[in-house]
């Protein structure tokens, strides 16, 4: 478990592909990946920010306090989407099938840094609640992988289409002023956008009802929760 950093952002994508582990030995990765997700430092990014070349807006705390509640929703965010790409990679089928979703894990890694950075420059701090998000979301995503690798998808493709539309929402609701959160977001929502559809075009299935209302509800909760915790 060489290629695997302590804070869970790098895999040897090469080393992965040439060696066959057993499901036993990609259980044991990912979930040194979740120990390095859920209770690590900032990760480091692959992509600067981008928020880097934005002046930072001088907010008036109530202003301040609302951007920082939803940079923590979607700091949380990503920590699901770290949990549900690792599960779902643990007990993938086939080889492309989990490469698809580590690869789309490190892009998610990277909102993560981002969404870290955004919070400390705003003067907060991540959920604390986010081993629990972590494990619930491990848990779904391998669940869906042992089913088939096209359910796993479908749950993809239904996660980033329901990221992609709360993100639209933080766009109207963050501060006017705060245009650093604004081009995080902004570019997280597109690169989502991509995941889903690469996702559909490798084989994922649109899922059944009630799946994708249960998911909008769970999603729901931990939004409200991780506003404020």
């Amino acid at each position: 478990m060489s290629g695997l950093h302590a804070h869970g952002r790098s895999i040897d994508n090469g080393s992965m592909s040439n060696r066959q582990y057993s499901l036993s030995d990609r259980v044991l990765i990912e979930a040194e990946r979740a120990l390095g997700a859920a209770f690590g430092s900032a990760p480091s990014a692959v992509r600067p920010s981008p928020a880097t070349h934005v002046t930072e807006a001088d907010l008036r705390e109530d202003e301040r306090r609302h951007a920082a509640g939803l940079m923590r929703v979607n700091h949380t965010g990503e920590v699901c989407a770290q949990a549900l790409y690792s599960g779902q990679a643990a007990v993938a089928r086939h080889a492309q099938t989990r490469e698809q979703l580590l690869e789309a894990a490190e892009e998610e890694g990277d909102h993560l840094a981002w969404c870290a950075d955004r919070l400390d420059a705003l003067g907060s701090r991540p959920s604390l609640l986010n081993p629990l998000w972590y494990a619930s979301s491990f848990a779904l995503g391998a669940v869906a992988a042992l089913v088939s690798d096209k359910v796993s998808l479908g749950f993809v493709v239904e996660t980033e289409r329901q990221v992609e539309a709360h993100l639209g929402e933080h766009l109207k609701t963050l501060p006017a002023g705060d245009a650093a959160s604004r081009a995080v977001v902004a570019q997280m929502q597109a690169d989502e956008a991509r995941h889903g559809r690469h996702a559909k075009e490798a084989g994922g299935i649109d899922l059944p009802p009630p799946i994708p209302t249960l998911m909008r509800c769970a999603s729901a909760v931990m939004k409200a929760i991780a506003y404020r915790i």
